[in-house]
């Protein structure tokens, strides 16, 4: 999880209207349109995740509405409430969509705060809640990890994230040792 910096918004979402289309109206070049953006702004990521995701045929994400459809309709074509998503069934945004109903307040949204300002992502995967934040904060933070089920220490983000530092740790390692070899001067 960390900064995204949403660019404008596809033009074909100006074609739909909250009260007159449903989000079914939406044809698959529009889809591509939406995901061309989403690309833009998360690198072909999951927004929640990080995960790698294919947005081409054999897809491993949906377009996410970061507000609930079924429970915030009207946000069903704003840009700013839309997202790209892996499809996990026990993280992210399907796990999101299966919770009882929630304050969407509660929840960091990365194209608006930084998650680096709330979170500490640790090199082992773990990801800690800073303890400089204020009561109020803390709760958000809490809620983040709990709603997308990125929790700090069991979530799938853990694991994806020590898996991928351990390439890195491991050539830094070899890198320490090569250097070791040669001379101080």
């Amino acid at each position: 999880m960390h900064k995204l910096d949403r660019p404008g918004a596809p033009a074909c979402l100006a074609r739909f209207q909250y009260g007159r289309d449903n989000w079914s109206d939406v044809a698959p070049d529009a889809k591509s349109e939406i995901w061309q953006q989403l690309d833009k702004m998360q690198q072909e990521r999951c927004a929640y995740c990080e995960r790698k995701i294919n947005t081409g045929a054999n897809k491993n994400a949906h377009i996410e509405h970061f507000r609930q459809r079924g429970r915030y309709p009207q946000g069903t074509f704003d840009w700013d409430n839309i997202f790209g998503s892996c499809n996990q069934e026990n993280s992210c945004g399907k796990n999101k969509d299966r919770l009882p109903a929630y304050n969407h307040e509660d929840l960091i949204k990365m194209d608006v705060e930084d998650p680096d300002d709330f979170f500490l992502f640790i090199s082992d995967g773990t990801i800690s809640i800073r303890s400089d934040l204020s009561d109020h904060d803390k709760h958000r933070a809490t809620e983040t990890l709990r709603i997308f089920n990125i929790d700090e220490v069991n979530g799938p983000l853990r694991r994806m994230r020590e898996i991928a530092v351990q390439g890195y740790i491991q050539t830094a390692e070899e890198l320490f040792e090569m250097a070791m070899e040669f001379d101080k001067d």
